[in-house]
């Protein structure tokens, strides 16, 4: 009898569930056709998970076998002995991988639809106060997300529509405030806020120098929606739509950590935004089932796929498509600050 189990694997395992199929998830990590049961419980005290999918979907099951919502992983495995390996950017495989340089326009591109944009190459589109351009968007490849970099100067920006999509905002510099149809929120850098699908907002920039944000929306739009005036809707079923720095909310990931922002918490179901740090290191390459874009606050560092590589640095923007074999390498030694957007989900500590 034993009451701890095997770990079969420190990542999930990738699946293809059926519709109505019956299946058995092996618990006990003994099993030899990983993820699914072969009978090697026998006597240690454990018994298969036996479900049943309710539609055709892509899963991860758990590979570790200490997941806290079996048959699915949630992350545990990360923190586990070997759970989050690190990569040797030295090693002989990887230095066959290309360096790839930016050039003048605003996009590198990388292998599949994966991309890295820089904002500071990029034409800025003038509406009132607001300066904006589409880091992310579905022109470019995006299934489920856009992202667009935004500066405001002094003054109010025009009134946006959250025409039917959920928006997230995240504050990189100055102060101000966020109106959403009825409700003001005062924000200031490291800020994130949510906007419900049938609301719009507005920003309110009081001081001389720029605010600098990201608008992510999802579904992807190709540009943003303006209002000739702001409705008065807003849910009062989330009255806080804030999500502010919190040390005591931080989400261990070995050496790394990331904490919540926008979540269910401020109303949002599909879209989720995280803060997260990543020490001097190069993680394993690894996949998502979500779609991501991140956004780099601080530090430098390397974005890396199957056959292609390039530098990343504080204001660049990288697009994850669902499944994109990639890895994120720091490179200065105060670790490399970056903000996520998933879609759809609400786990960033998922891989496989």
């Amino acid at each position: 009898m034993s009451d701890t189990p095997v770990i079969a694997s420190p990542k999930g395992f990738y699946v293809e569930l059926k519709a109505g199929k019956r299946y058995q998830w092996c618990a006990c990590g003994r099993s030899r056709r990983q993820p699914w049961c072969d009978g090697s419980h026998a006597g240690t005290g454990f018994e298969p998970v036996t479900f049943r999918a309710e539609r055709d979907e892509d899963a991860i099951l758990c590979g570790c076998k200490h997941t806290g919502t079996p048959p699915f992983c949630d992350g545990t495995h990360n923190n586990l002995p070997g759970g989050y390996a690190t990569d040797d950017p030295d090693s002989e495989a990887n230095r066959a991988i290309a360096a790839v340089a930016a050039g003048a326009g605003p996009q590198v591109r990388l292998d599949g639809s994966c991309y890295v944009f820089s904002p500071q190459r990029a034409t800025l589109q003038p509406r009132g106060v607001l300066r904006y351009c589409a880091a992310v968007s579905p022109a470019h490849g995006a299934l489920f997300q856009s992202q667009f970099y935004a500066e405001i100067g002094n003054g109010v920006t025009p009134v946006i529509s959250a025409d039917g999509r959920h928006t997230v905002l995240f504050i990189t510099a100055g102060a101000g405030t966020v109106t959403i149809g009825s409700r003001r929120f005062e924000v200031q850098a490291r800020t994130g806020i949510y906007i419900a699908p049938d609301e719009a907002w507005s920003v309110h920039n009081p001081a001389s120098a720029p605010m600098k944000l990201y608008i992510s929306n999802g579904p992807g739009s190709e540009d943003l929606v303006f209002l000739e005036q702001m409705p008065p809707a807003f849910d009062d079923r989330h009255p806080e739509r804030r999500a502010l720095l919190d040390p005591a909310q931080r989400h261990k990931m070995a050496e790394r950590y990331y904490q919540m922002l926008v979540s269910r918490e401020q109303g949002s179901t599909v879209v989720t935004q995280f803060i997260g740090n990543i020490p001097e290191s190069k993680a394993q390459p690894h996949r998502h089932l979500y779609e991501e874009a991140l956004f780099f606050l601080a530090g430098s560092g390397v974005v890396w796929t199957e056959t292609r590589k390039t530098a990343v640095g504080a204001g660049d923007v990288v697009f994850l498509p669902r499944k994109q074999l990639h890895s994120v390498q720091c490179t200065s030694g105060g670790g490399l600050d970056l903000v996520g957007v998933i879609y759809p989900g609400d786990n960033p500590s998922i891989n496989y």
